[in-house]
Parts: structure tokens; sequence; C-alpha cells
């Protein structure tokens, strides 16, 4: 008996530690995810377009979205240590490639390079977060989820001053291939930490006698992936994940611009909207996750997203300051720090935890469609010369989401 209360305890500060392993992880993937830093050097010093600077980290979102796939189905398989630790490898093999453009300075080497292999990575390596911070975080799947993801958001706000530091020192090249190593590094302590609990593992159901839980869902059976996309509720979560992300999207790439051109703010002053949305976007995923263990994911993701919708739809009229900028920058943070914090638990409360890593690949491969709506909207930009359409574009994306998203809180989950 002695020995069964040790090993709970035991288990119990394990899990904590598990999350941290999570965090590691999903910080690194948010350095590759900030990519922004290198634009500007790529256009100036390379004699790159813009678009030819930007291509590499499409690729990247887009092969990182369908790697989840597999990925998901792998780590479900074998366990989320020995993929984790896969990706780490592929970390350092793609951003060594790309610290090659030295020798080859072509838009395609680092696109293949950095999209490709980079993007490959980060799948394998994000794949394994959320699944196993659920299967140890049954008794508060929101917060668990949300606090070991809340690294790629971060990712931006603390890195991204460095990244422009060792670029002014070291060149786009030199920087690649520091970053390969040191993300690898960070990347293997992370994997070496994260790890599926025992197979007989049950949650406390009460941590906390003041922390209730609202959010429980009682998953009849395990569905397969192959059950699970034969289903209306993957589609709704699919198409609802790809239209708020598309804003989200949207918004990392206009709100610098719209400072400098609409409200005539010095460069580095209106990048500051983005710092904002990324401080949002990365503290704000606890507190979303927090708030839905509380309340329910679902009404959480509904009451932000109508917030985020009515930002977008009225965010020309609006941030017609710089102040009014950044406060608007916080809420649609809040949108994307929600997007992600809570649909791999919404997908977990709808098909169990079994088959998490792939089912949730399945729902996150909407990604790389939400990364088009971004595109689309600078094409807006482009063609009419007013922030206005792109804008509008993702408040209306934001709300087909919305309405998806509720008619699966009325029909499907809580019927």
């Amino acid at each position: 008996m002695k020995n069964n209360i040790k090993n709970s305890e035991k288990l119990l500060r394990r899990r904590w530690i598990v999350l941290f392993g999570g965090f590691l992880l999903s910080l690194m993937g948010g350095m590759s995810y900030a990519w922004g830093s290198f634009v500007l050097p790529l256009a100036e010093n390379w004699g790159w377009t813009a678009a030819q600077a930007n291509l590499p980290f499409t690729v990247m979102i887009i092969v990182f979205s369908l790697t989840m796939i597999p990925a998901g189905w792998l780590q479900d398989k074998y366990g989320p240590r020995k993929i984790a630790m896969v990706g780490s490898i592929i970390f350092l093999v793609g951003y060594s490639l790309a610290a090659l453009m030295r020798f080859f300075p072509y838009p395609i080497w680092l696109t293949l390079a950095y999209g490709i292999g980079v993007g490959i990575a980060c799948g394998l390596t994000y794949a394994t977060i959320a699944p196993t911070a659920r299967k140890w975080f049954a008794d508060r799947p929101g917060f668990a989820v949300s606090l070991a993801v809340m690294g790629f958001g971060l990712a931006a706000v603390i890195f991204a001053p460095l990244k422009k530091e060792m670029i002014a020192v070291w060149g786009v090249d030199g920087t690649l291939f520091a970053l390969g190593i040191f993300i690898t590094a960070v990347s293997f302590i992370g994997a070496n930490l994260i790890k599926n609990p025992p197979s007989n593992w049950k949650a406390p159901e009460n941590v906390n006698s003041n922390f209730k839980v609202k959010d429980v869902i009682k998953v009849v059976e395990e569905v397969t992936p192959q059950e699970f996309i034969r289903t209306p509720r993957f589609y709704m979560l699919w198409l609802a994940l790809a239209a708020v992300i598309g804003g989200g999207l949207t918004a990392i790439g206009l709100l610098t611009a719209y400072g400098e051109i609409e409200l005539q703010l010095a460069p580095a002053f209106a990048a500051f909207s983005v710092s904002f949305y990324s401080l949002a976007n990365g503290m704000g995923r606890p507190a979303m996750g927090w708030m839905a263990d509380r309340f329910g994911s679902i009404r959480v993701m509904i009451g932000v997203y109508i917030i985020q919708s009515s930002v977008f739809i009225a965010f020309p009229w609006v941030a017609t300051n710089y102040l009014l900028l950044f406060i608007c920058s916080l809420l649609l943070g809040l949108g994307y720090a929600t997007t992600f914090a809570l649909f791999p638990v919404v997908v977990a409360k709808i098909s169990g935890t079994k088959h998490l890593g792939m089912n949730y690949g399945l729902v996150f491969s909407a990604f790389g469609l939400g990364a088009i709506t971004s595109l689309i909207g600078s094409w807006l930009l482009d063609l009419t010369g007013s922030f206005t359409p792109a804008f509008l574009l993702a408040g209306f994306a934001t709300v087909f989401g919305l309405i998806l998203l509720m008619i699966l809180y009325k029909k499907f989950v809580l019927r």
C-alpha cells in the first residue's frame, strides 16, 4: 500500500517534468516559426525579393502542418520520446543545410533546406506535445496542454531581438547554423523529458477542492483515425481551425505594415504591435486553458472568437492610433492563443486519447489551408492598396469558424 502511494506521488511530480519537456519542444519549434527577422536581411544583403525571402517560411508552414499527420501516427505507435528525438536530429540537418546558403545562394536552396527539413522537424516534435500532456492531465486538460504549447507563442517575443543581433554579427547563414546547434540541444533535453504515463495511470479527481472541472466529456469509445475522418465532427473542426488560423496569420503578416503605412509609425515602433500580439499569444495560452477547464473549451472558444471577429471587422475604423493598434493586437493574439491551446483538447473530448496524436494531426493539417487566407489577404492589399479588404476577410473567416464551433457545441459535444 505504501509503495503504491509513493509511486503515485512520484508520478504526480513526474507529470510536471513531462510538461516542462513539452514546453521546451514547443519553444524550439516556435523559434523556427519566428521567421520575420530573416526577411529584411535576405532582401537587403542577398538581393532577394520579399516573396523569395518569405518562401522558405511559407513552405515550412505547409510541410509542418502536413507532417503532423504521420508524426501523430508515429508518436501514437512508438511513443513521444523516440519521435521527438528524431525530430531533434532533423532540426540539426535542416538548419545545417540551410546554413550552406553562402555556397548555394539561391532561394530554392533555402526553401528546400529550411522549408522541408525544418518543417518536418517541427511536425515531429510538436506532434508529441499536446497528446502527452493531455494523457497526464485528464483532471485539468486545458491548462496542461496550453502550458505545454505556450513556448510556441513566446518564442517570437523572447528570441526575435536576439536573432537580429546574431544576424548583425554572423549574417543569415551563420545565424542559421548557430540556431541549429542550440535548437537541437534544447530539443534533445525536451525529448528526454517527455514520455507517456503508465497504462494504468489515472489522474487525481480533486487536486484542488476549489478547482471545478467543467470540461469533462465521457468518451464512450476511443475513435480511430479511420473512423474519425468519416464523421461530420472532423470536417467541422478541420474547417473551423483553417478559418480561425487564417485570421491569425493575416494579423501576423499585416499588423506592422498597417502601423507603418496607415498610422505613419516608425518601423521599429510599429513592430511593437507584433510583440504585443506574440505576448498575448504566448502568455494567453495557459490563461485560456485555465478558463476552459472551469467553463468548457468550446464555450471559451466561442467567446474569444466573437471578440476576434469583431476586432478584425472593426479594425480599419478602430485602430486609429498606436495605443488602439496595440490593444487590438493583444486581443487578436488571445484569439491565436486560444486556437493552439484548445483545439487539441476538443479533439481529445471527441475522439479520446489513444489515437490523439494522429487525430489531432489530421485536424492540424488545416493549418496549411489557413496560410492561404493570409496570402489572399496580402494579395488584396496589393490589389486595392487598402488594408480594409484584408482585415474584413480575416474577420469573416473567423465568423465562419465561429459558426461551425457553435454548431459543434449544440449538436455534438454537449448533447
